[in-house]
């Protein structure tokens, strides 16, 4: 009994973090891409941030369906609390993202949108609210 509550618990937390790391990956080469499009392009907060947020919801919807043809599964068996990586994933991916801006400010550098916390967590709950429609 209390085996199998650890199970489930530990399984969660691995099925979270490899979502987490997932999205951070993605996240980054969007980053980039901003980051590149960005030195093409001058003014690059010329977007409302209402429009920037809808833009990265729907890359993030993007990226997710992508995800579900190039990896056609769960990266983890789905856990017992089906669905809560729906939630807790894009939060910690907003953490993640908005802790890359932190660093990049430190150093001088500049951060582009996805490097926050509002925008990294809109773009992880597009690919999660996706990639959990799908792989039930």
């Amino acid at each position: 009994m209390m085996e199998d509550l650890f199970v489930t618990l530990l399984s969660g937390i691995v099925e979270i973090l490899l979502e987490v790391f997932f999205q951070v990956a993605i996240e980054a080469v969007v980053a980039f891409v901003s980051r590149c499009l960005r030195n093409i392009f001058s003014g690059s907060n010329a977007i409302s941030p209402v429009l920037a947020a809808a833009v990265y919801l729907l890359l993030g919807v993007i990226f997710g369906a992508v995800s579900v043809f190039v990896i056609p599964h769960p990266i983890m068996r789905p856990a017992r609390i089906h669905g809560i990586s729906l939630i807790v994933s894009p939060v910690i991916t907003g953490l993640i993202m908005s802790q890359v801006g932190v660093l990049l400010r430190r150093n001088g550098k500049e951060a582009v949108r996805i490097e926050s916390f509002a925008y990294g967590f809109t773009f992880a709950l597009g690919v999660a609210a996706v990639r959990f429609a799908y792989l039930k």
